[in-house]
């Protein structure tokens, strides 16, 4: 009996092991990082939550999150994220939002450029007099919808 159990919990631990590690190389794939597994070009995740605002994250403050690397601006808005990481990650893997919902495409974004909606941090690309939060303000229902479904096919 002794050597069953055993052998499924060994099981068991390889099984969540592996899941975990695969979750960890699907995020940097898919999620909008730079090679370093760095999201949200380093902006803090938790200030856009408490501060209202996009500010740098220090290198010196960071955490490493199912593969991806987010840093803060203070210790506290570290352990504010490692309480509910899920709450405060952008959606789509960090790439802009509005580009999810019209077209399916990851494309980048301006970290400056963001909006909470329904609790999730939604960013934006605004780049050459083109500023895809207007966009996305115009038809933001629709958009959700769209970007939620078709964030589905990068992280199925």
């Amino acid at each position: 009996m002794k050597k069953v159990i055993t052998v499924l919990v060994l099981a068991l631990a390889f099984v969540t092991g592996a899941s975990a590690q695969q979750t960890a190389d699907v995020r940097r794939k898919e999620y909008n990082v730079d090679k370093s597994g760095l999201a949200l070009q380093g902006y803090d995740p938790v200030a856009y939550f408490t501060d209202h605002k996009a500010v740098e994250g220090n290198k010196d403050i960071a955490t490493v999150y199912n593969g991806v690397t987010y840093r803060f601006a203070s210790e506290e808005h570290r352990k504010t994220f490692k309480t509910n990481p899920e709450k405060y990650e952008p959606l789509y893997g960090g790439w802009c939002a509005y580009a999810m919902g019209a077209t399916g495409e990851k494309v980048e974004i301006n970290p400056k450029t963001f909006k909470i909606v329904d609790g999730k941090l939604h960013v934006f690309y605004n780049k050459y007099f083109n500023n895809t939060l207007e966009k996305w303000n115009k038809d933001e229902v629709h958009l959700k919808s769209n970007a939620d479904k078709n964030w589905t096919k990068f992280v199925k």
